[in-house]
């Protein structure tokens, strides 16, 4: 599973490529997130051209940049990404498939094209978006959760949504977010890795609690750590799988009422 993280240092770029992450995501989407996300507590970043500039200069593992949200500013920063060195770039917010054939139009094949499905529209046109010619396509369970109004984060998890998702993905695949073993909350990450075993995630982001878990530590023990974790887990049974799938249906559960909301009938098939 390849790992991203979100970064704007060139040194923790070097470094934690060199210690076995595949890429960087340098972050340009801020245009009316503080609004979206009022009172939310997630974070948003003030990355730069500069910054992108920077990152590409620091690592030869593969930079993406997630642009804003689409709109008349989607062809120069489409521009801007690429001067500056970007392999990828992410469209995030997307709610429905014209966005990304003009965003397609746009880059005509100078660097590959991902999207971020975090709307309910979007999650009701993954086929469609899927059938495009993407690099990568990420669920985003943050704005999914916010857009879906509701306050659990990982619900998508085991409501059938990443499942449905994942099933009409043909590019690389990805969702949540990982930090060190040992750590996470309100879900372990051991729990939130497995399921991305289970779902047969391709790669996924490292970013505000992988960064805070690694102050002090060293990125050439710890990536190579979280690298065989993975690895473990794909080697694990299938029983130890199952043990793994009800301990975390069970934390989502628990966290959805520690929320304080009401669980409610899943909005797609539950999975097998």
């Amino acid at each position: 599973m390849d790992l991203f993280v979100f970064t704007v240092d060139p040194g923790c770029a070097r470094d934690v490529v060199a210690g076995g992450a595949a890429g960087i995501v340098v972050d340009w989407e801020r245009r009316g997130k503080a609004r979206r996300q009022l009172g939310e507590g997630t974070q948003i970043n003030a990355d730069t051209p500069a910054d992108l500039r920077r990152v590409r200069a620091a690592t030869d593992g593969r930079v993406l940049c997630r642009l804003n949200g689409f709109g008349s500013w989607t062809a120069g920063e489409v521009e801007e990404a690429l001067a500056c060195g970007a392999d990828e770039i992410l469209l995030p917010m997307v709610r429905e498939p014209g966005e990304v054939d003009r965003t397609l139009e746009l880059v005509a094949g100078r660097c590959g094209v991902g999207i971020l499905i975090e709307t309910q529209d979007a999650v009701e046109q993954a086929a469609a978006l899927a059938a495009r010619p993407l690099s990568r396509i990420y669920v985003g369970l943050n704005d999914l959760r916010i857009d879906r109004r509701s306050r659990e984060l990982f619900r998508p998890l085991v409501d059938g949504t990443v499942d449905a998702v994942r099933a009409v993905a043909t590019v690389p695949f990805g969702v949540a977010g990982l930090t060190l073993p040992g750590g996470g909350w309100p879900v372990p990450t051991r729990l939130l890795a497995a399921e991305l075993v289970r779902v047969g995630a391709d790669f996924t982001f490292l970013r505000r609690s992988f960064h805070a878990d690694m102050v002090g530590r060293d990125p050439f023990v710890e990536v190579p750590r979280m690298l065989a974790g993975l690895a473990e887990l794909r080697a694990a049974t299938a029983e130890q799988a199952a043990v793994d799938r009800r301990a975390l249906v069970a934390a989502i559960d628990e966290a959805g009422r520690r929320s304080g909301e009401p669980l409610v009938p899943a909005p797609m098939s539950q999975p097998a």
